[in-house]
């Protein structure tokens, strides 16, 4: 994937995830809807960068059709991303919404897991409509 094609398929990724994170997040207790919304963009500002570097050193490792990749391995792609993020939006999330520990850790847990499901949809997907839609660019795991 080239890195224009990166970016788009970042800022869909996150366009899409925001709008049902804002939906969901808003149905929090004690949350205004003002601050979740802040805080889902402030994320999603974080996962789209990871997202990029990320994906640009999953696809040096594992190079190729990108339709090809095995359920597991969308699956370690998917695990290795949240693993990431995790790192980054606990602090995050614990500023933001003033809650302990253990209620911050069972959200995030939660986020893992809708975005696990997502990611592995989103580009599976992606991959599937691209293939189907446009013709075959040049080699996969090109970053120019």
């Amino acid at each position: 994937m080239k890195t224009k094609e990166r970016i788009f398929h970042a800022l869909l990724f996150e366009a899409l995830a925001l709008i049902l994170l804002i939906s969901l997040a808003s149905l929090l207790p004690g949350q205004e809807t003002s601050a979740m919304t802040g805080l889902a963009i402030a994320l999603s500002v974080i996962a789209m960068a990871w997202n990029y570097i990320y994906n640009v050193i999953f696809d040096r490792f594992f190079p190729g059709d990108r339709l090809k990749r095995s359920f597991k391995l969308r699956l370690g792609h998917g695990l290795g991303f949240e693993a990431g993020m995790i790192l980054a939006s606990f602090p995050v999330i614990m500023w933001v919404t003033k809650m302990s520990f253990w209620t911050v850790f069972m959200l995030d847990i939660g986020a893992v897991v809708f975005f696990i499901i997502y990611a592995i949809a989103y580009n599976w997907a992606y991959d599937v409509i691209k293939g189907k839609f446009w013709p075959k660019q040049a080699p996969q795991g090109e970053a120019s």
